[in-house]
């Protein structure tokens, strides 16, 4: 449905080092770099980040979240380890998730600005 989403940051800088390391696991790089933007993805950008005057403020409530596709289970894994690493918060470790399916393997995490992220992987373990 979606070609591509669009996120504000306060910190173009931070962001680049903490999303080049939690979406390298999952097998996206960060494809348009400049000062005030990046745009990640596999082939094409599905994620542009870019510098805002007044990025949305963090809201647990909110429900907004932006969830990644992860090949395999593993890599939902590296990428909460990543998340942590790079300061961000923990929101839920990895593991499965039976109230979304008997496959649904995901790992959640906060970024340094707020943002809701996660990573998921659907094939059996």
């Amino acid at each position: 449905m979606f070609d591509h989403v669009s996120m504000g940051v306060a910190d173009v800088k931070r962001a680049k080092k903490f999303y080049d390391a939690v979406l390298a696991p999952l097998g996206y790089t960060c494809l348009s770099a400049g000062d005030t933007s990046l745009g990640y993805g596999a082939k094409s950008v599905a994620l542009w980040i870019g510098e805002a005057k007044r990025p949305v403020k963090a809201d647990m409530e909110s429900g907004l979240h932006f969830c990644f596709a992860a090949p395999d289970r593993k890599s939902v894994d590296k990428f909460h380890k990543a998340a942590l690493a790079q300061g961000g918060k923990d929101n839920g470790k990895p593991g499965l998730r039976a109230d979304y399916g008997d496959d649904y393997y995901a790992a959640y995490a906060i970024d340094p600005e707020g943002y809701r992220i996660e990573a998921y992987c659907g094939k059996p373990g």
